[in-house]
């Protein structure tokens, strides 16, 4: 049966599937993905807005837009009771800081 899930001592397989398959794992690269395109297309607003302190005000639609696409794709429920999305708002969008 190994054969048919990619062949034995290939684990590859096994850690894609196991990584596709966790909801908290793909909750968290989906939250920086989605920053990170916030970022990628405004990166010179994102720099502006940032040594303004606005970025929770300048970037208000974008964040409302991907979070609504985080909350289709995980559930309320996931994206209410984990820290991926608000994490990611902080690291990737805040650099770092604690803004969200």
């Amino acid at each position: 049966m190994a054969a048919d899930r990619g062949g034995a001592g290939t684990g590859g397989a096994a850690v894609a599937s196991a990584g596709t398959r966790d909801p908290n794992a793909r909750a968290e690269r989906l939250a920086r993905a989605l920053v990170s395109d916030i970022v990628a297309y405004n990166p010179d607003r994102r720099d502006k807005s940032y040594a303004e302190g606005t970025l929770r005000s300048e970037f208000r639609e974008e964040i409302m837009k991907s979070w609504e696409e985080y909350v289709a794709q995980v559930g309320m429920a996931m994206a209410r009771s984990t820290p991926y999305f608000r994490d990611a708002l902080n690291k990737i969008l805040a650099r770092g800081q604690q803004v969200f």
